[in-house]
């Protein structure tokens, strides 16, 4: 996996009310480079949703579907739920995010974590 790409995961619910957090499968930006030597067993990921009213909160990023990212619908990344995920959780990469939206990921991150 690479910056960049754009991988189908699989996240957990947690017990009772999940709150804001996403569950569930779903396309996530994978932020960390990661080879097989890697000694994490973790891997730095942003997911998105389809839930098109979740562009109200700061830190959110609408990624219009195309053939390059391998979204099937226009998504928001949500920037502000960056997480750790153990590796086994991804499923299979399915496209990745054009450059200049990257750029602009790297700038929120950047503000986000006061960077």
């Amino acid at each position: 996996m690479a910056r960049g790409d754009i991988v189908l995961v699989q996240l957990p619910s947690s017990p009772g009310n999940p709150g804001h957090e996403e569950i569930g499968d779903r396309p996530a930006l994978v932020i960390q480079d990661v080879d097989k030597q890697s000694p994490l067993p973790t891997i730095m990921i942003i997911p998105f949703t389809k839930v098109k009213s979740a562009q109200r909160f700061a830190y959110t990023k609408l990624v219009n579907r195309s053939p390059d990212n391998g979204l099937d619908e226009d998504s928001a990344l949500l920037i502000f739920q960056l997480r750790a995920i153990d590796k086994s959780r991804l499923k299979y990469k399915i496209g990745h995010l054009e450059n200049n939206i990257l750029i602009q990921v790297n700038d929120d991150l950047k503000r986000l974590l006061g960077l």
